[in-house]
């Protein structure tokens, strides 16, 4: 019997050994340089150009807990990144930030907890995805970004819109996974110009969920700043997640699996810390895909020489974050 188109590449890809997994013949620092190069070859990171970033700070907004900053930066040439910056009041300065990401969402609002469209109260509510709003009270600034196609950047109040951007950014050797770490990188570059007597730039951290996670996860690996990466529900092999079923287009990385899976990838994080969050019910980030690549990533810790700076969290449901379980591996891993 013939196979379906999908079932035959999905075995493809299950079948598929990454040429370039450390084997331990060499320094573990030269693969990392090689690695790294190799996966911003992949995200397309060398069609970016530095430009002007244009910095606008259109207000700012005492509340009783924090203050509430909001901007925007040109990451390239006409495209300008929407940023919110909350700054807790009681801290002490110079404090730790963390980017928050949003998933597939209707946008950053989800992230700063304000419902803007029927159905963001359920959102919020049902998975811990109000980011900035906990990251105050843990102590944190929280930086929030619009990611692109999301929200304000070309998302709709029915939600994203990744397709055409996507498809479009393949044809000139681009990734919308590319585009959202440059941008990634573009605001941590204005916070720490503007408000770099706020921030400590030795404690940027990002955080994420799904398709925020998986933006988190490949942030941590391109930005060295990054010191804790925290994504959740996104980590996992790709055989058993992005090739085996339906994902949105901007979770694909041309030819990646050739070279890398994600465990392989989260040795570029090291001797970093990183934090992989998933729930043990999540039906697109399946469990068992989770801890192969979290036994893979304990591998590439140990080759790096810091064993400890990695955690699993898993939660007992499904596709969500788990902020009561996570936060506190966080400020252990911060200390």
């Amino acid at each position: 019997m013939s196979r379906m188109p999908a079932e035959h590449n999905h075995i493809l890809v299950s079948e598929t050994v990454p040429s370039m997994r450390y084997d331990g013949k060499h320094p573990f620092a030269e693969w990392q340089k090689e690695a790294r190069a190799k996966l911003a070859e992949l995200v397309g990171m060398d069609k970016f150009k530095k430009c002007d970033p244009d910095f606008q700070l259109e207000f700012t907004k005492e509340f009783d807990t924090f203050t509430e900053y909001r901007f925007t930066v040109q990451s390239e040439l006409d495209y300008r990144v929407p940023v919110h910056f909350w700054v807790p009041k009681a801290a002490k300065k110079p404090l730790g930030a963390i980017v928050c990401l949003q998933g597939h969402s209707k946008g950053m609002h989800i992230s700063l907890g304000r419902p803007k469209y029927p159905g963001d109260e359920n959102t919020i509510s049902g998975g811990d995805r109000d980011f900035a709003v906990r990251t105050v009270k843990e102590g944190l600034c929280a930086i929030v970004i619009e990611q692109r196609n999301f929200g304000e950047c070309g998302g709709t109040p029915e939600g994203p819109t990744c397709m055409v951007s996507t498809m479009a950014a393949l044809l000139i050797g681009r990734t919308t996974i590319g585009e959202r770490v440059w941008d990634t990188s573009c605001v941590l570059d204005a916070i720490l110009e503007h408000f770099g007597d706020v921030v400590d730039p030795e404690k940027l951290y990002c955080m994420g969920n799904s398709g925020g996670g998986t933006a988190t996860f490949y942030v941590g690996c391109l930005d060295e700043r990054i010191k804790i990466a925290m994504p959740s529900c996104a980590v996992c092999t790709y055989k058993d997640s992005i090739a085996a079923m339906a994902h949105c287009t901007c979770n694909f990385i041309p030819h990646i699996a050739e070279y890398f899976d994600m465990g392989d990838l989260a040795g570029l994080i090291a001797p970093r810390k990183m934090i992989l969050v998933h729930g043990i019910q999540d039906p697109i980030f399946p469990d068992n895909g989770v801890r192969e690549t979290y036994a893979l990533t304990q591998k590439m810790y140990a080759y790096a020489g810091v064993p400890d700076n990695c955690a699993l969290v898993s939660g007992p449901e499904g596709h969500r974050f788990y902020a009561d379980l996570s936060w506190p591996v966080f400020h252990k891993m911060e200390d």
